[in-house]
């Protein structure tokens, strides 16, 4: 890594976000759970989360790349969502809590979007090193679970509220060390956002990451629940949740050579195509060890890959000040309206069968298969840009 990039200092940031995912996403569900939640509440309260990422993303990337400087914003978001949170300590009433989680996921929101184009503008000319980068997050996410899953074998989950609280206050901390590059824009033509939100290669894109995240929905929703249910302790739960994001990492390891070798497109169908077989894995032999180790690893590829791929693309689709609005629209339109969709239907459908959750999760990656063979093809899905 070239020595003008501050390496470690967005690294640092991406490891506590991440860390902080991590302490949320395999434990929130079993929180709620132990505080009485129904899998309906459960899946409703996720799905109020998620679905702040529609607007939320949209609105800091507007302002953020029309009324510099963008680290401002990210550092408001992290101190408010941090602030907001706080209210958690307050009630623990099914409405107060999807307050508060809808007011802290709004300013978290303004974020994580607008750090990764402050990322690639620092490694102008380097991008295919962003996930040597990124790969810090998912070091911080297996941390965060795996020892989380061990404590909380022995320790009261109502401790979850605290532990997340520290980790939003070392965000805004680790924030507060990164400065701004200003964005080398081009301007090789004039072209609109909406004009290039109407080329089919884009929509086709996004509505893949729609599918996809959509897909999600049982995994973060009740993934651990599912498996507490088989009997799993919480020390193996949180290592399988550790085992898919260590695939993750080594695959970031890898990433940047798998750029120069394959096209984006080949990664893109391969990557969906493992996304269909892993939840019918988990579905259908969640009992089983053994497949449960194949189907975490395939992580790697669910998202991984996919979200490798995904900023690669959004870097390549949106230019000429356009930067900041398409990473937001990336995450609203995937981790928002998929995520939050998700999250919705698996709560619905958890009561009735968990397995035709997770059945729906490999249809939809499927059609997302077919969406991105059909449409999503171009010179931009080839070699780098």
């Amino acid at each position: 890594m070239a020595v003008d990039v501050p390496y470690w200092r967005l690294s640092a940031f991406y490891f506590f976000y991440f860390a902080f995912l991590g302490s949320w996403v395999p434990y929130w569900s079993l929180y709620l759970e132990e505080i009485g939640f129904q899998a309906s509440a459960i899946g409703f309260t996720i799905a109020v989360m998620m679905s702040t990422k529609i607007v939320a993303p949209s609105l800091w990337g507007w302002l953020a790349d029309h009324h510099q400087p963008r680290m401002r914003i990210i550092r408001y978001g992290a101190f408010l969502s941090f602030f907001c949170f706080l209210g958690l300590f307050l009630d623990h009433s099914l409405w107060w809590i999807v307050l508060v989680v809808a007011c802290f996921s709004f300013f978290w929101n303004a974020v994580l979007a607008q750090f990764e184009v402050v990322t690639l503008s620092h490694l102008e000319g380097r991008y295919h090193r962003y996930s040597q980068i990124r790969l810090w997050g998912s070091v911080g996410f297996i941390i965060a679970v795996a020892v989380l899953g061990f404590v909380f074998d022995f320790v009261s989950l109502l401790i979850l509220p605290w532990v997340l609280l520290a980790l939003l206050v070392l965000i805004w901390l680790s924030s507060l060390f990164v400065s701004e590059k200003p964005l080398n824009i081009r301007h090789e033509s004039t072209e609109g956002l909406m004009s290039i939100l109407r080329k089919p290669v884009v929509l086709a894109f996004f509505v893949a990451c729609f599918l996809l995240q959509l897909a999600h929905g049982p995994y973060y929703a009740f993934f651990s629940i599912y498996l507490q249910d088989y009997g799993y302790s919480r020390t193996l739960i949180g290592q399988l949740w550790s085992l898919g994001v260590l695939a993750e990492v080594l695959l970031f390891l890898v990433m940047h050579r798998l750029f120069v070798r394959f096209s984006v497109r080949a990664i893109l169908l391969v990557t969906l195509l493992l996304a269909s077989v892993r939840w019918l894995l988990i579905g259908f032999y969640a009992d089983n060890i053994a497949v449960l180790f194949i189907a975490q690893c395939m992580h790697a590829a669910t998202f991984g890959s996919f979200h490798a791929v995904a900023i690669e693309l959004v870097r390549r689709f949106f230019k000429n000040g356009h930067e900041g609005q398409g990473q937001a629209l990336y995450g609203g339109i995937s981790f928002g309206a998929g995520g939050a969709l998700g999250a919705l239907v698996s709560g619905l459908l958890w009561e009735t069968s968990p397995l035709m959750t997770f059945v729906m999760a490999s249809g939809a990656s499927a059609l997302a298969l077919l969406v991105c063979f059909i449409w999503v093809k171009g010179d931009l899905l080839e070699g780098q840009t």
